[in-house]
């Protein structure tokens, strides 16, 4: 008898045994199962990766592994339990046991990457980077949370009774980490009241503290300074200082003071009345907002006027291109009129003395 014969004849004995043959049937359907979610996955997910929509995407990703894991677990249980049942009925509560607390994990594996997979394609559409953060860290403790206390009602652990000691404790940590907590709820105010976002410019007049926000974390909040140095600020501290966000501005303002020389003010009412006229048919100032050209002091070596305007744009680098542009027209202006821009000058009168006779 050859090998293929003596395999062929020892199969056959093998699943003579219906428990055998039962343990057999149930792993064979749960390996077709397997690879029939697998192949349904894949054919689903080369179809959504067509569309628009990224949530149905995320869908799919997070399920692949959980599906086809859970898949297995209830298969291999249901097998196990077969054979406890002819051989040992104690272990079926076992199996029970650990199959309810696999069910957990992937449960709770599959909603942690599902958050996971919907906050990054909600930040590919464009939405807040600081709200969705905050939701997804809430949520993700909440999943976390739920199944920890889940699985230990499963173990048969006293809930009420972790709980309370969860309480006392607390009430202990609250003493030990009392910054920790502050920072914490400094955090969570941050994210609820929302002075500023991830990428906005902000600056504390109380404190040395300007630059534009890197991340924002539960215990500190990155900023990176101009210079590009990276520094790190409790979130407490955001309770108890005052905060300029100069991103949420509306307008830039430009407010300079002019002087013209002593010997052309004459013609100071004719330059301030096309100064005006310039700047309320500007293209790049904001005729909503206020607009003031007036005569204003005379001063030591000039008599000034003054501008007050806004323009349309907030970017800093293009305001500054705004308002040199309009510096230089001013300048034509006063040229134009046949003045001059003043500069520090002294005059000094000599008496003229009468020689004596």
């Amino acid at each position: 008898m050859n090998t293929l014969e003596e395999l062929v004849a020892f199969s056959s004995v093998w699943l003579s045994d219906p428990l055998v043959a039962s343990v057999f049937g149930i792993v064979l359907a749960t390996a077709f199962l397997s690879y029939a979610s697998r192949r349904t996955l894949l054919v689903l997910m080369a179809r959504v990766t067509q569309t628009q929509n990224p949530w149905d995407d995320a869908l799919l990703r997070t399920i692949r592994t959980p599906l086809n894991v859970l898949i297995w677990i209830i298969g291999l249980s249901l097998a196990a339990e077969l054979v406890a049942e002819a051989r040992s009925q104690s272990q079926i509560e076992i199996i029970g046991i650990v199959r309810y607390l696999a069910f957990i994990g992937l449960v709770t594996l599959f909603l942690a990457r599902l958050i996971r997979e919907l906050e990054a394609a909600y930040l590919s559409s464009g939405g807040d980077e600081t709200t969705v953060t905050a939701i997804a860290k809430l949520v993700r403790i909440s999943v976390f949370i739920t199944a920890a206390l889940m699985a230990m009602q499963t173990l048969g652990l006293s809930i009420s009774g972790v709980l309370t000691f969860g309480g006392i404790g607390g009430i202990a940590v609250g003493f030990a980490a009392k910054d920790l907590l502050a920072n914490f709820f400094g955090g969570l105010v941050i994210y609820l009241d929302r002075p500023f976002k991830v990428g906005d410019w902000i600056r504390s007049p109380d404190r040395d503290i300007e630059g534009t926000v890197i991340r924002i974390g539960w215990r500190l909040t990155e900023i990176r300074t101009f210079s590009q140095r990276p520094l790190y600020i409790p979130n407490s501290m955001f309770s108890t200082i005052s905060l300029e966000n100069p991103s949420r501005m509306l307008n830039r303002r430009i407010f300079e003071t002019i002087g013209v020389r002593y010997s052309d003010l004459s013609k100071m009412q004719a330059i301030v009345a096309d100064v005006h006229a310039l700047l309320s048919k500007h293209e790049d100032i904001d005729q909503d907002k206020i607009l003031i050209v007036n005569f204003d002091a005379f001063n030591a070596s000039s008599v000034d006027f003054f501008i007050y305007t806004f323009t349309k744009t907030i970017n800093w680098v293009e305001y500054h291109g705004v308002k040199q542009k309009i510096l230089l027209e001013i300048a034509d202006i006063i040229a134009g009129h046949g003045a001059e821009i003043a500069f520090p000058t002294s005059t000094i009168h000599l008496e003229t003395v009468q020689p004596e006779s």
